[in-house]
């Protein structure tokens, strides 16, 4: 059992250094470099489009780390750091955007024309039910033809003439 968590341990260890990026972009103080791993996972690569800049190897998504590294390093929140980059990118660039009238209507919008929808068929099927009897009811009150009673005892006979 010791020896399956010490091989989890190096692998997950492995993975890690594997995914690190290189040293020279890296901010001196790790405690800065710890915030803008936390931004690169809330900033979305706008090349690969639902990759986070920190999954991504895209060169824009490397220019973009660099873009948070230094405005952690020039020492601004990351409100002001989402800001920058909302201002020069769009909100698309978020991950998560802020909540927004018109971030709602964009989601609500087909989930209320899709029910307006079938409010409509409802409507309209309980119209056309009202307006007029159902045709089977309509024939199995008639009477039947002299033609139709005489090939329904042939049927009933058995006769396939």
């Amino acid at each position: 059992m010791r020896l399956i968590r010490a091989l989890a341990l190096v692998l997950a260890a492995s993975l890690c250094l594997g995914a690190a990026s290189e040293p020279s972009e890296r901010l001196a103080d790790p405690v800065q470099e710890a915030r803008a791993k936390a931004l690169f996972s809330q900033v979305r690569c706008v090349v690969c489009q639902n990759e986070s800049i920190d999954d991504s190897q895209a060169d824009l998504a490397g220019d973009l780390r660099k873009i948070v590294r230094t405005e952690v390093a020039q020492g601004r929140n990351d409100r002001q750091i989402k800001a920058y980059l909302v201002a020069r990118y769009g909100e698309f660039i978020l991950l998560k955007p802020a909540f927004s009238w018109g971030n709602a209507a964009l989601w609500l919008v087909p989930f209320a024309i899709v029910g307006l929808g079938g409010v409509g068929l409802l409507i309209q099927t309980r119209r056309r039910n009202a307006e007029s009897p159902s045709a089977e009811k309509a024939d199995l009150d008639l009477p039947l033809s002299a033609a139709e009673q005489e090939k329904l005892a042939r049927l009933l006979r058995g006769d396939e003439g």
